[in-house]
């Protein structure tokens, strides 16, 4: 199927798409949630019970995050925002910044970001590149309210209108590297074959979810260029 060049894309990533800068997805073997109970790390009642391990948790996950390097998959999607005519949108389960140092501009970060600190105290978020230790003073309210700016399982991910808007105008959906079994990110594929997009997975194994029209297995840094190349040159790019 072509895909007209004004046409808007829409595109889902996860942590498959950073496997391959070195960065450990989650319910892979040997995944974060091999060696770490979610209730402790990734909930708001964990954060109550234990805040500085949860602390040292997000302080690792950061400091790997800047030592890893955006691989092929990162800047061919840059590559995509910046020759299609049409809207581009990345949608990114993914916590780190590797999309924008590959050179991604338009980004939403459903599951926040490490370079980010959340005060449950007023509310604002604010760059945050250091460790975060509990207790930390917001700029905003000065308050010792800072917390990891991840959004914990029970709470609600970011810009979700935003994103629902985006996916109700979008001719084409392409999910890269996720399992599809977390919501809501998991029914983006239903929202967008309800408004007739075409639909299109990128995975490490197909996830066999019959919404999807096309599915291409193979690592991300190997399959999103080949897919990205296709996709600009069936557009006359």
């Amino acid at each position: 199927m072509t895909i007209s060049p004004n046409a808007s894309i829409v595109i889902l990533t996860g942590a498959g798409i950073s496997a391959e800068s070195g960065l450990a997805t989650f319910r892979d073997q040997g995944g974060l949630w091999a060696d770490h109970d979610i209730a402790d790390v990734a909930t708001p009642e964990g954060f109550a019970r234990n805040p500085d391990l949860v602390c040292d948790f997000y302080n690792m996950r950061r400091g790997e995050a800047k030592q890893a390097q955006p691989n092929a998959a990162h800047y061919a999607l840059a590559k995509l925002e910046k020759t299609w005519p049409g809207e581009v949108l990345l949608v990114t389960q993914n916590v780190d910044s590797l999309h924008e140092r590959a050179g991604s501009k338009k980004i939403i970060h459903m599951h926040g970001e490490l370079n980010s600190a959340l005060c449950f105290e007023c509310g604002s978020r604010q760059i945050w590149n250091g460790d975060l230790n509990h207790g930390e003073v917001c700029q905003n309210c000065s308050r010792p309210g800072l917390r990891p700016d991840i959004v914990w399982f029970g709470e609600m991910p970011y810009r979700m209108e935003e994103i629902g808007a985006a996916l109700a105008q979008a001719s084409l959906f392409i999910s890269i590297g996720t399992s599809g079994t977390v919501y809501p990110a998991a029914g983006f594929v239903t929202e967008a074959e309800m408004n007739d997009a075409r639909t299109v997975e990128i995975n490490l194994e197909s996830t066999r979810n019959p919404l999807f029209q096309e599915s291409h297995e193979g690592k991300a840094a190997t399959a999103v260029p080949t897919y990205v190349q296709a996709l600009l040159t069936s557009a006359g790019f």
